[in-house]
């Protein structure tokens, strides 16, 4: 749950980054550790969003050298930005794991129109499964090279590994991309021989400000190192894919497009 005082700022905050850019937000979710379900007490609140310019901003001839993101700088606990509709439909036919995870936040700011529904109601036809786990295998890859195998393990970094590695098991089980919820991924797809480890972590996280550096966990590590050698290079090296050629799925994500700008999505 947001706080009534967070919720309302962050809010005003949406609502200022529309006057002052001129544009209208679509959809804003937060992500992170709160759409994940496993904060700390003073986890930071990561607001993104998807938003249109008016449409003559589109019919400019200089429009592909424009800015396509707004970002504001990080002042306090609350981290906010968000994309041009033509840059998330994009990364849509890219199968851009972060976008997908927005889409399907639990906690949404705001939701005007049917933008978001029509893009969740083409993901299970339109979601490369090897782009997704191209996408999880590099999160968890990354972070458990940098701050797992150590004498030290940053222990909250157990989660940013664990989930990218359950959420491949989860869409090679159910051929279908992942919840983001974290529990969901363990209750479908964790081995019982990690869910005590895990459930011990997760109250430690959600209840102590900073987990700070502990000794490695050897059940968790060992699964660490046995899904990534599953893996093996599969998921490394062979770049992104690019997808959704079909002109099917162009036409839909046109058709979006333009009842968007038109105004009448």
């Amino acid at each position: 749950m947001i706080e009534p005082r967070i919720k309302t700022e962050i809010l005003r905050r949406l609502g200022a980054a529309e006057k002052e850019h001129d544009v209208r937000i679509l959809y804003a979710c937060e992500s992170g550790s709160r759409a994940w379900g496993f904060a700390s007490p003073d986890s930071d609140y990561d607001v993104r969003f998807i938003y249109a310019h008016p449409a003559d901003w589109y019919l400019s001839f200089d429009v592909e050298s424009r800015r396509d993101v707004i970002e504001y700088q990080i002042v306090d606990e609350i981290d906010c930005n968000g994309w041009d509709i033509r840059k998330a439909l994009y990364l849509f036919t890219r199968t851009n794991g972060a976008l997908f995870e927005w889409l399907k936040s639990s906690i949404r700011y705001m939701e005007v129109g049917t933008f978001a529904a029509d893009l969740r109601a083409l993901e299970q036809n339109a979601a490369n499964r090897l782009a997704l786990c191209y996408h999880y295998s590099h999160m968890a890859r990354t972070n458990a090279r940098e701050y797992l195998y150590k004498d030290k393990a940053k222990l909250k970094k157990y989660f940013y590994v664990l989930r990218p590695l359950l959420a491949i098991r989860y869409i090679e089980q159910h051929d279908s991309p992942p919840p983001i919820e974290f529990q969901r991924l363990v209750d479908a797809v964790a081995p019982d021989t990690i869910k005590p480890a895990i459930e011990r972590l997760l109250e430690l996280k959600k209840r102590t400000p900073e987990m700070g550096f502990g000794p490695p966990i050897a059940e968790i590590n060992d699964f660490i190192a046995t899904e990534t050698a599953r893996h093996g290079e599969g998921f490394s090296g062979q770049g992104r894919p690019d997808i959704n050629d079909s002109g099917e799925t162009r036409d839909i994500l046109n058709r979006v497009f333009r009842d968007v700008v038109r105004g009448r999505a």
